[in-house]
């Protein structure tokens, strides 16, 4: 059976040159044929991970009500709490198993505000939780722009093409739990029914439990073995929709696991571009995947949206 590719984080941090080519050659060659690969040496500490998944914990143990209070639908739910059952994915009704907390970059203390939408915290009923999720963001958002830049060296563009355009954008993290499944699944329902990324790159920092699974070019699935070392970096669409298709946005998803009782919880981070970013396949690109365009004009902020309302997470404009 088939697995994704693995490259190793230790090779970009080399001192030697062509390791670090080896690197970005990797990481391009992995987007461009399955869209996945899994990311060792990654430097993200085990604690963090750990203290992150704990805190999240605590939080899903709440009482309904309690969780439902940080409920934030005028902002599309973007931030703070998003209960079980009301995402779903695109065309598909049948609502994912699963609940989640959104948190995004923390707002500057000085200067101008940005444009996305300030966090939300559970401080009166978490009262770790601020500190140790916004700590793990932070990291992962580091680690993000390098994978950023090695993907527009691959491209062959400035360092910065790609991370410019990510600079202050709608990065999230989310902080999913897939509750023990019950004896009322809904026909259809999964703990993540398959679907494609939207984002430019996702990271997904490996779950507790395995599940998740990814498309290969035949249709057949790749079963992505949970390894609590490595973190889980494939593309999304924004990126596929810039590249006309030279980086994949691959169909993946989470099944139910063969004991209803079992919990799990992941936590991908979506690498997002700023709202005002113009997503039109580039022409260089354009020519390196056979001269037509197969992707539409459209911003990211749009992007975005429209994705939102397929979802269930937002409503029409």
């Amino acid at each position: 059976m088939r697995s994704i590719p693995v490259v190793d984080y230790a090779d970009y941090l080399s001192q030697d040159e062509e390791r670090r080519i080896g690197f970005i050659k990797a990481v391009g060659d992995s987007l461009k044929d399955i869209g996945f690969f899994a990311l060792k040496n990654h430097g993200i500490p085990m604690e963090s991970i750990d203290d992150s998944y704990q805190q999240g914990d605590e939080f899903f143990s709440l009482n309904d009500e309690v969780k439902r209070s940080y409920l934030q639908p005028e902002i599309s739910h973007q931030r703070g709490y998003t209960a079980f059952g009301i995402e779903h994915a695109k065309n598909n009704p049948a609502p994912d198993l699963k609940e989640f907390w959104q948190t995004g970059r923390s707002h500057p203390t000085t200067g101008k505000t940005p444009t996305y939408v300030p966090n939300v915290w559970p401080d009166q009923h978490v009262t770790g939780f601020k500190a140790v999720i916004d700590g793990l963001y932070t990291k992962m958002e580091s680690l993000s722009k390098n994978l950023l830049q090695s993907c527009s060296l691959y491209l062959n563009k400035p360092s910065n093409w790609l991370g410019s355009m990510a600079e202050d954008g709608n990065t999230i993290m989310r902080i999913i739990h897939y509750p023990p499944l019950g004896d009322d699944v809904p026909k259809g329902a999964v703990r993540s029914a398959a679907h494609e990324d939207i984002n430019f790159i996702t990271l997904l920092v490996t779950a507790t439990a395995d599940g998740l699974e990814v498309m290969d070019h035949d249709g057949s699935w790749i079963q992505v073995e949970g390894d609590a070392s490595n973190i889980i970096v494939d593309s999304g669409d924004m990126l596929q929709n810039l590249t006309n298709g030279l980086f994949k946005s691959t169909t993946h998803r989470v099944v139910n696991p063969e004991n209803s009782s079992e919990r799990r919880f992941s936590m991908p981070m979506f690498v997002h571009p700023r709202n005002e970013v113009d997503l039109t396949p580039r022409p260089e690109f354009v020519e390196m995947t056979g001269g037509e365009v197969n992707y539409q004009s459209i911003t990211a902020g749009d992007y975005l949206h429209q994705r939102l309302v397929e979802i269930g997470l937002a409503e029409e404009k």
